[in-house]
């Protein structure tokens, strides 16, 4: 009999023009694990010179974004004025809060001599007493965040606690996300003390107990258990859980308590284009930005 019992589940994959993004959360039933409503594994993929990504500016309320790269580059510009290059291991955390707007777009440098784009984006709800704060950003290089080994794996804590350990972003509620590298043969005890845990296999191949995980798996494990993990193959995974926030709405780039606060959003981001962006008000447009993303249709419409 297996010695743990998890929910298993596959990302979604969308070709983003050759540009390939899986989508693990939310899942239809695994809405949320501990704070995190979203979860994309981007890449990887390939761009020849003169290539890149380009995401326009696109508000964001009630959240913070996590941006963790494996390889390549992304240059981000915010509304708060944040103009800069986020490389491999270092961390990105964005708290839009009442709101902000942010752009991501392949740096110059990479762009012009191609190059290799491979990481994993998410996203964190807020607690509801932070739902509205003012909106933040803070960055981390890689050399900043605790790096340790155990079971014969390497692991980077990104956010939150794991294991006697504390990365020092700031976060607002109990949470943990964490980067391990696990060769072949390697095994670690999920005694992590939080009481949501999932693990995400980006590579190689992994036992869950008894449970096979594969490459775009989730795993979410049952509450109160603490299987082995063990590497089949030499392997890449993502941990991350914390406390359960309950229920939230999520319709495009907006996470809310409720439909009215996210229609609310909608209506003040469309009458900030509607207006150019005004340097007043909720949303505007990040220095040197002068395109953005319209708000498609409501969900369910």
């Amino acid at each position: 009999m297996p010695d743990t019992h998890v929910r298993k589940f596959s990302g979604r994959t969308r070709d983003l023009g050759g540009f390939e993004v899986r989508r693990v959360l939310p899942y239809a039933k695994q809405r949320m694990v501990g704070p995190f409503i979203f979860f994309d594994q981007m890449g990887p993929a390939e761009f020849a010179p003169g290539d890149g990504i380009d995401v326009r500016p696109h508000p964001h309320i009630g959240l913070a974004t996590v941006t963790y790269l494996f390889d390549g580059a992304l240059q981000h510009r915010d509304s708060l004025g944040e103009d800069l290059v986020i490389r491999p291991g270092d961390v990105n955390w964005m708290t839009a809060g009442h709101g902000v707007v942010h752009s991501e777009r392949t740096p110059d440098p990479e762009r012009a001599a191609g190059h290799r784009m491979y990481g994993i984006q998410t996203w964190v709800a807020l607690p509801l007493d932070h739902q509205d704060m003012a909106p933040a950003f803070f960055h981390h290089p890689a050399a900043s965040l605790p790096d340790f080994e155990r079971g014969g794996a390497r692991f980077r804590l990104i956010l939150g606690t794991a294991w006697d350990r504390e990365a020092p972003v700031a976060v607002f509620s109990p949470i943990f996300y964490l980067h391990g590298e696990m060769p072949a043969g390697s095994e670690i005890l999920l005694d992590i003390e939080h009481d949501e845990r999932a693990v995400y296999v980006v590579e190689g191949r992994v036992m869950l107990g008894d449970d096979p995980v594969e490459p775009g798996e989730m795993a979410v494990l049952a509450s109160g258990e603490t299987p082995r993990l063990r590497a089949e193959q030499d392997s890449r995974i993502m941990l991350c859980g914390g406390r359960s926030l309950g229920a939230r709405v999520i319709d495009w780039n907006f996470v809310g308590p409720d439909r009215e606060t996210i229609a609310t959003a909608r209506e003040d981001w469309s009458r900030a284009a509607q207006s150019g962006f005004p340097d007043t008000g909720r949303f505007r447009l990040p220095d040197g930005e002068s395109e953005h993303i319209p708000a498609p249709a409501p969900a369910g419409r």
